[in-house]
């Protein structure tokens, strides 16, 4: 049975992953691969499987996202022509499983009297063949969502802001983060931590404040991990507190020799994002 939601999938060389993606969301007959001008066999795969390809003609190609990830994915929402009200953006590195696809199906029922314009759902990480319960970054993501009510903002790792309620799915989007091998997962994010250290100073030299209030009490999970981000970024041996957080008070040694490497994997992630910012700050000194 299909279900009225369009598909929204964003690629950048996924003939690995793109076909079990694919897979998981045939119950959708609106399906959109927006693909970041790949060099493999990945818009070959979507035409195989009906999907409708769009690319971004401003797009800078030799630059991660041209850029800026906001602005990429808000491209996205404001020029495809989705069929549906709703929209369930996802990877290709992602699965939608059965129990996730039957709730979204209840929810989006067009009789039901919804008071959400987007839905956070849970994503499971898988490392090693183990599922990382405990020592994942973050569980609930908003992928579910009509898209003239939200937006993107950050260069990188976006932060979606909604323009009114949120509710919460309970069925699991499988997450295959490493896919691709440890060296692909490593250059990903050594690309990434380009965009988060430029994002760090920048905030520094534009001297923008933090809200411990919002970031304790905001009604909004998003705005929280927002402002709780900007607080962290402040935080002296940032690295090694990510690793006890996620190590220890997030109970990540219950996810056995898995679990210890992604932990050391994310305080590397940070160290990289840290050793960066000082770089700028250096050669900003230097050029004074």
């Amino acid at each position: 049975m299909k279900i009225p939601v369009s598909i929204l999938i964003l690629t950048k060389n996924e003939e690995k992953d793109l076909s079990g993606c694919l897979e998981s969301v045939t119950w959708s007959d609106d399906i959109y691969v927006y693909d970041a001008y790949s060099s493999d066999k990945t818009v070959a795969i979507a035409n195989e499987y009906g999907a409708n390809v769009i690319k971004n003609p401003s797009f800078s190609h030799n630059i991660l996202f041209g850029g800026n990830e906001s602005e990429y994915r808000n491209w996205g929402l404001r020029n495809i022509s989705f069929q549906y009200q709703w929209v369930l953006q996802i990877d290709a590195d992602e699965r939608v499983t059965a129990e996730l696809a039957e709730e979204i199906g209840i929810s989006v029922k067009v009789e039901v009297n919804i008071p959400f314009v987007a839905y956070r759902i849970q994503r499971r990480d898988f490392f090693q063949g183990t599922w990382l319960k405990h020592v994942q970054n973050t569980r609930f993501y908003i992928r579910l969502f009509q898209p003239d009510k939200i937006h993107f903002e950050r260069l990188i790792n976006p932060v979606t802001i909604v323009d009114g309620q949120t509710g919460e799915l309970t069925g699991y989007l499988d997450h295959y983060p490493f896919s691709k091998g440890i060296n692909h997962w490593i250059n990903r994010h050594n690309k990434y931590s380009s965009f988060e250290s430029r994002e760090i100073y920048e905030s520094q030299l534009n001297k923008e404040g933090i809200s411990l209030s919002k970031a304790i009490f905001s009604e909004s999970k998003q705005v929280r991990r927002f402002y709780q981000k900007k607080i962290f970024y402040k935080l002296p041996a940032r690295p090694l507190i990510k690793f006890i957080i996620l190590y220890f008070f997030k109970c990540g040694f219950l996810d056995g020799r898995s679990g210890f490497t992604y932990a050391l994997l994310q305080c590397f992630y940070e160290y990289i994002i840290l050793l960066k910012v000082n770089e700028l700050n250096m050669n900003k000194s230097i050029t004074k």
